[in-house]
């Protein structure tokens, strides 16, 4: 089972916070775990434009090519900026 988390404006597009996902094996990397969230829906796929989104895995920033494994928990969320 994977743990999905969102933040900030990509949680309040998608209007919800986390949810699990069962592990698959073709869930093996960061971008087909968001690729296969982004075509759920058109708001998915708004939230989850790879262009606009930082990413963690277990807490830890990741790139896209992550390999994921059962029981990791991934996070989306935009860059943060400051001011």
């Amino acid at each position: 089972m994977l743990s999905i988390v969102f933040f900030a404006q990509t949680r309040e597009i998608i209007g919800q916070g986390e949810f699990s996902l069962p592990f698959k094996p073709e869930f093996s990397s960061l971008e087909a775990i968001r690729s296969h969230l982004a075509s759920t829906n058109d708001k998915w796929d708004l939230a989850l434009t790879r262009e606009k989104l930082i990413i963690a895995v277990n807490q830890e920033m990741s790139p896209w090519d992550t390999e994921i494994k059962d029981g990791d928990e991934v996070a989306f969320f935009p860059p943060v900026t400051g001011g």
